[in-house]
């Protein structure tokens, strides 16, 4: 794939703040986006501006182009540590498409911590870009093991998120009217961005969420099953760290986030909170 920086953060929702007199969006639970890349790293990783984690790909042997209908994965909600001094969010989440460079849709759920005043807000949520972000009714604390998956066949879109500790689950099929992209799948925690009225975005900071780790990652593809290494597709880690163009400002994003190697099945990854992280990363 060939990275673009261009590709823009989509707005954050609900709760309105003013900076420099402009009005920017910022969430009661956190806004997610396509990736946005800034280069390639040391052993293959990809660095981006706001992801972290895994994404699968079709290989470079013949597999279609957009051969994936259905992704899954498994993590348990980290407690967000909250600083008065900073609003910060952290999403984390399963989703199809978004991965490459030419890409307008994205279909993803998955939960997020939101923090403000030193206070953390934990909510589900789905999303299918470009349309935006929905709330969920589902009842989300640290702590709680969820499984998320989403499944796309033709112009139908299945959306499911489980709370395995609570037993309460969330389950919604979309016709879509909008392209869909299922040209890649993905496992995430992110930096979600806020938007001014004029359509500019940025990265806000990275909430300090710990570590986070996903299990029981697998994905269809061509009707193939297959885990994150599987070697019909192509597997990429995704290192978030600090974007050097970003400009400094009162909701600039420092921070970064590291994830591991895989398991060695696949299946497994954790990803960590960095206080700063800046290309070229470590590891």
């Amino acid at each position: 794939m060939n990275p673009n920086p261009a590709l823009a953060a989509f707005a954050s929702l609900l709760v309105v703040l003013v900076v420099s007199g402009s009005a920017t969006r910022s969430a009661d639970r956190a806004g997610r986006s396509r990736a946005v890349f800034a280069e390639r790293a040391a052993d293959d990783a990809t660095v981006s501006s706001n992801w972290a984690g895994y994404a699968i790909t079709a290989s470079s042997t013949g597999v279609p182009s957009q051969p994936f209908t259905d992704v899954t994965g498994t993590w348990v909600q980290p407690r967000a540590r909250c600083t008065p001094a900073e609003r910060s969010s952290a999403a984390f989440w399963v989703g199809l498409g978004g991965w490459d460079a030419s890409s307008t849709a994205l279909e993803q759920i998955g939960t997020s911590v939101d923090c403000s005043a030193g206070k953390a807000v934990y909510a589900a949520w789905y999303e299918i870009l470009p349309a935006e972000p929905v709330a969920l009714r589902l009842k989300v604390r640290p702590g709680d093991r969820m499984t998320g998956a989403v499944l796309v066949t033709g112009t139908r879109v299945v959306l499911s998120l489980k709370n395995l500790t609570r037993h309460t689950r969330f389950t919604k099929a979309i016709p879509s009217v909008q392209p869909l992209d299922v040209g890649s799948a993905e496992w995430i925690a992110e930096a979600p961005s806020a938007c001014g009225v004029g359509g500019s975005c940025r990265v806000v900071p990275l909430a300090n969420f710990g570590t986070v780790t996903f299990t029981k990652a697998a994905a269809i593809g061509s009707a193939h099953a297959g885990t994150i290494s599987d070697p019909s597709w192509s597997s990429a880690q995704v290192v978030l760290a600090t974007d050097s163009t970003q400009a400094p400002g009162p909701f600039s994003n420092t921070h970064g986030a590291l994830p591991t190697s895989l398991s060695p099945d696949g299946t497994l990854f954790s990803v960590s909170w960095r206080q700063t992280l800046t290309p070229p990363p470590i590891g």
